[in-house]
């Protein structure tokens, strides 16, 4: 995506920019407690129609073990069959993301971290891995108002210059580098 600013173009990788977006959106509603103190679930959004798929008896045994980790990163997952799980909600802020792509990365997350200790020591990743599957596509072509959305979005998010990976969201090229390249006042 370009953008221009009074020095010259700003290249964004929209992707990587809408990703740090959400990062920072979940780790803001992970944050809120409840008044006695108690960690508040992320909003879920209740799917109309379940995404099931075919799961490996790790993560039938993963989903079983953690649905309460899952309800609290606001997942509902569950077994439906012998080797069959049912994704019945997503987090409300990720409700365009692929379900069954989300639910794999968390249940491998959560098999990995094993247990009670996950959500204080390996939150952030797990967060990240949900933001990644949340993000708009490098590919997908946007709309003036979503470009400028995103931008807006942006402004106002904390450390946007980076995506949750440590890779830039955006470069500048200025006026200069652009009449260097274009070899203008030669």
């Amino acid at each position: 995506m370009l953008a221009e600013n009074r020095h010259g173009l700003i290249v964004v990788d929209m992707h990587a920019a809408h990703e740090r977006i959400v990062y920072e959106r979940l780790k803001r509603a992970v944050s809120e407690t409840h008044g006695d103190g108690e960690a508040q679930a992320l909003a879920s959004q209740p799917l109309l129609i379940p995404v099931t798929f075919a799961a490996t008896p790790a993560e039938v045994a993963a989903a079983e073990t953690h649905a309460d980790t899952l309800q609290q990163l606001g997942l509902d997952v569950a077994p439906l069959s012998p080797g069959v799980l049912a994704v019945r909600a997503v987090p409300a802020a990720l409700q365009g993301a692929d379900a069954a792509a989300l639910a794999r990365s968390v249940l491998a997350d959560l098999a990995e971290h094993e247990g009670s200790t996950l959500v204080q020591r390996a939150r952030d990743e797990l967060l990240a891995t949900m933001a990644c599957h949340g993000a708009v596509r490098a590919s997908r072509r946007l709309t003036v108002e979503e470009m400028n959305a995103l931008l807006r979005d942006m402004e106002r998010t904390e450390r946007a210059d980076l995506c949750n990976h440590g890779r830039p969201t955006w470069r500048q090229v200025t006026l200069r580098e652009l009449d260097t390249l274009f070899l203008r006042g030669r």
